[in-house]
């Protein structure tokens, strides 16, 4: 009540957000008569006017009223658009790092040329994020336009994009580029040898587009750069065809060999289903009989097992992904876009493919890795805009440190949003949905309709077909035509089938959108101006009589087919009607055979709709059905922030890590000269080993010096005779005897390298320290995940499973530190330096060997390749003793057949010595 009453007084937070920045745009709208007198050359001068005072130290704050006037100026001349005072506060939220809530149609693009000049006269670059290539690659070219004309550079980031193209966007005042672009050329530039290679300058500021989209739905999928591993796909081919004779559950205690939980979106074999998995296994000739899956040995097989029954119960075709050339295609859940080149984790895209029958590319090894989340947060500033932020606020201001602010709209909303209706079956809710359409379009009202699937969307699409309803199909196989579709989307009498329509980027515009034709007349040289104009004006008017008839009729209607599970991605879908002030309606159709209520609400509204016996065909409609559904999906909202906060707070560990790996490079790559890094390195290694032989504070007698030496000796290539300078020096101690072996090294190290010239022995020593650090950085990343999926078991024995995750991970990185230094130290100090005649010299000895080693037979001195023993035949010394084998005759060649079972390199000799096969008759020399 208090709050209330304060809030009655004093305003929200929002509210005195929006006065403040109120006051600033009467300043901007104050310049704007000065400005309209301005010429061309004048306003354009405005820019190295503005940079130069940022320069000598004056704040963005000051000179942004400027900036923007000068942006809204020049838009008005190039573009022929002029910025609303709502779209100018939302620049003035975005310029101080909030989020900017705008609904559709508010012009949110055009917003975003504001910030990014003001942000870009500091010359520390501005990044543009978008959802998709085609949004980067349109942003960048038409609002490109304003800075361009206003004397800034423009760059735009997309994949398969040549280096030096990259690189030069990159240096651009603003970079238009996707969030997956941006993130993997962060990890490229710390996986680069070179400065050259490099992309990214520093993380100065970023505006991201549909916000909501990247930073909540996206947030859950690490970026993750990986090469292929060695594993065999043949193996997920075999398990492939067991799982269909596995019998689901029906319900989570009862028969059957596993459990489908759709609600956590996992998968459990019961005891019955382990024991018909080993049985079909063992008659696959895949585990051997009356083994058990969980032996160590058999894990690779479980793993296997899991990932096809995930694949089979979990994730379905036309729904989770799509197959195109014989490749499996993720599907975005929340905006049913394509997904090329990102793969599934753990085997289970392998899983998938065998499914599908297409051809099954091998596991890969992660090489570098970073959330989504933890990138955003590398930014110096960060802001958002997007239509649908409010229902996630308190994740933006918790995980982001973001503000939410709520922009008003230009002209006031008039969409009519109607109650959901309720089927029981989806064949009543589908023929309910055709017959609303089919009203719909016979008094010339545009119709979207959205669904949640490809499936769905072709399910429709063929019902409308039937009534023989014209219609176009916007969904993740149709990508290249989606701009001209959702352009067209609010002709009279249209119809749109979208599987989501999150982040698709170009406004519904009633009447449809007259622009593309308009400029296809203007690019037209073979036409003179004065005809160009008359087609253009012939155009607008026939929009005009279209847009009026659209109006008329009701504006754009919205179908939704089904609830989708987050609040916000149904807003975004109504979202699309009733922009700028225009007339629309929506309303969701649901049955109880849909995911969200099957999983949440489906057996309690099931029970009231049976108990009022309403008759097949007829809905439910009422405010409490619509509240329990959406309770249902802040259910699903929670349940999903929890596992991006889990995620995150995971992800922390590896992330503090990684920025500790990150810096080390890129000293390294800007460092000529790592020379006293690598002196320092050395010392620490052998003061290290020294410890291990004489541990300090100790007494002589536990020294052990000879085992010392030899370790320095084989390890190290030091030659150093400890035990002489013992007997030499009676007061000698462990660091005496450290400073004399770390003497020794650095001086055999320096007598090595003398005659190499010290430019590329620096280059030489940074090159194997990079790669080292990349090594074991990909060995530690491998060992994090490993570790993170057993760590919950921990909870059993009444520990903190992200403590021990926490503990565990320090210990693996600083066992992974101790040996990037062992294995550099040892490598720079094992090396042999040599000429390029020497090493010719060698190559050539070595041609010879392998050419006379074709007709060598290898036998122990003390082994016969006779029957049995004979004494008679001479016996030599110990180690192996080279026979020359006699050329055999031509007629005695016969093809060679082996009798005996192959002997693997790591198997015991069939001679009998004891030794391994690779160290006996298996060595080549």
């Amino acid at each position: 009540m208090l709050n209330t009453a304060l809030k009655a007084i004093f305003g929200s937070r929002n509210d005195r957000l929006l006065k403040e920045y109120r006051r600033k745009v009467e300043d901007i709208n104050a310049l704007e008569k000065d400005f309209e007198k301005l010429t061309d050359g004048e306003l354009q001068a405005k820019t190295p006017q503005l940079r130069e005072r940022v320069a000598k130290g004056e704040a963005l704050d000051a000179v942004l009223p400027e900036a923007f006037a000068v942006v809204r100026e020049a838009s008005k001349r190039v573009l022929g658009m002029r910025h609303f005072d709502v779209q100018l506060i939302g620049g003035i939220a975005l310029h101080n790092g909030k989020i900017a809530e705008m609904r559709t149609g508010e012009g949110k693009t055009l917003v975003a040329t504001l910030p990014s000049y003001l942000n870009a006269l500091s010359g520390k670059g501005v990044h543009v994020v978008t959802v998709n290539d085609y949004l980067a690659k349109r942003d960048a070219e038409w609002m490109g336009r304003i800075h361009r004309f206003l004397g800034m550079t423009v760059g735009v980031v997309v994949p398969q994009m040549d280096p030096v193209e990259k690189q030069q966007s990159y240096r651009s005042d603003i970079t238009y580029g996707t969030h997956n672009e941006f993130g993997f050329d962060y990890l490229r530039d710390n996986m680069a040898t070179t400065v050259g290679e490099r992309f990214q300058r520093g993380l100065n500021y970023a505006i991201v587009d549909e916000v909501d989209s990247i930073l909540i739905d996206e947030a859950r999928t690490p970026l993750i750069i990986s090469g292929q591993a060695e594993d065999s796909t043949e193996l997920y081919r075999r398990i492939n065809l067991l799982i269909p004779k596995l019998v689901p559950q029906k319900d989570e205690k009862g028969e059957g060999d596993f459990w489908v939980d759709l609600k956590q979106h996992t998968v459990t074999l019961s005891e019955q289903g382990h024991e018909h998995a080993e049985e079909l296994m063992a008659a696959e000739g895949l585990l051997p009989a009356g083994a058990s899956l969980y032996d160590p040995s058999n894990i690779i097989l479980m793993h296997h097992l899991h990932a096809g029954i995930r694949a089979h119960a979990l994730y379905h075709r036309d729904q989770h992904y799509v197959v195109q050339n014989d490749e499996v295609v993720i599907v975005d859940e929340f905006t049913g876009r394509m997904m090329a080149g990102r793969r599934l984790s753990d085997g289970l895209h392998q899983a998938v493919e065998a499914k599908e029958g297409t051809s099954i590319k091998n596991e890969s090894q992660t090489l570098a890795s970073i959330t989504f989340q933890n990138y955003f947060r590398l930014y110096k500033k960060l802001a958002g805009m997007t239509g649908t932020a409010d229902t996630e606020a308190f994740e933006f201001n918790s995980i982001y440190s973001l503000e939410t602010v709520l922009i008003p709209t230009h002209r006031p909303m008039v969409r009519k949003d109607l109650n959901d209706q309720v089927f029981i079956t989806a064949k009543e809710k589908h023929q309910a949905i055709i017959d609303d359409v089919k009203e719909r379009t016979a008094r010339g009202q545009p119709v979207l309709v959205g669904t949640t699937s490809v499936e769905n969307s072709e399910l429709l699409s063929n019902m409308l077909q039937k009534e023989k309803i014209p219609h176009n199909v916007l969904n993740a196989k149709q990508h290249a035509r989606e701009a001209e579709i959702v352009a067209q989307a609010g002709r009279p009498g249209q119809v749109t089938i979208a599987t989501n329509m999150a982040g698709r980027g170009t406004d519904i515009v009633l009447g449809g959108n007259p622009d593309p034709d308009i400029q296809a007349i203007r690019a037209d040289e073979a036409l003179p101006e004065s005809e160009k104009d008359r087609k253009a004006a012939t155009l607008r008017e026939e929009w005009q009589s279209l847009h009026d008839q659209v109006v008329a009729a009701g504006g754009l209607h919205i179908v939704g087919s089904e609830r989708h599970e987050s609040r916000r991605i149904d807003n975004q879908l109504r979202g699309r009607s009733g922009r700028q002030g225009d007339p629309g309606s929506s309303r969701f159709f649901l049955a109880f055979e849909d995911p969200l209520l099957k999983i949440f609400a489906g057996e309690r509204l099931q029970g009231i709709m049976r108990s009022l016996k309403i008759p097949e065909g007829e809905a439910i409609e009422a405010r409490m059905v619509t509240r329990s559904i959406e309770n249902a999906q802040r259910k699903v909202e929670a349940r999903n922030f929890d596992i991006r906060k889990n995620l995150l707070e995971f992800d922390d560990v590896a992330n503090d890590q990684r920025k500790v790996i990150y810096q080390q490079r890129n000293e390294l790559l800007e460092s000529s000269d790592i020379s006293q890094t690598i002196r320092s390195i050395r010392s620490d290694v052998l003061g290290t080993t020294v410890q291990e032989f004489v541990p300090p504070d100790s007494v002589e007698e536990q020294w052990n010096l000879p085992d010392l030496e030899k370790k320095l000796e084989s390890e190290f290539f030091v030659s150093a005779p400890v035990g002489e300078w013992a007997k030499a020096d009676d007061t000698l101690d462990a660091q005496g005897i450290a400073e004399r072996v770390i003497e020794a090294a650095s001086k055999a190290y320096d007598e090595k390298f003398a005659p190499i010239d010290p430019e590329v022995l620096h280059n030489y020593e940074r090159s194997v320290m990079l790669q080292s650090i990349d090594h074991h950085w990909r060995e530690h990343l491998a060992a994090l995940d490993y570790l993170r999926q057993g760590i919950h078991l921990r909870g059993y024995a009444q520990k903190q499973p992200k403590q021990e995750y926490k503990r565990e991970a320090f210990e693996l990185f600083g066992a992974m530190l101790d040996s990037i230094k062992r294995e550099v130290s040892r490598h720079l100090m094992a090396v042999q330096v040599r000429s390029q005649q020497e090493v010719e010299e060698a190559e050539r000895r070595a041609e010879e060997a392998a050419r006379a080693l074709k007709n060598v037979q290898y036998q122990h001195a003390d082994f016969h390749p006779g029957v049995g023993d004979d004494p008679s035949e001479p016996q030599g010394g110990d180690g192996a003793v080279a026979v020359a084998a006699a050329p055999p005759s031509a007629a005695g060649v016969e093809t060679f057949v082996r009798s005996t079972q192959k002997v693997g390199r790591n198997d015991p000799c069939p001679c009998g010595s004891g030794k391994k096969f690779k160290q006996c008759h298996g060595r080549l020399a």
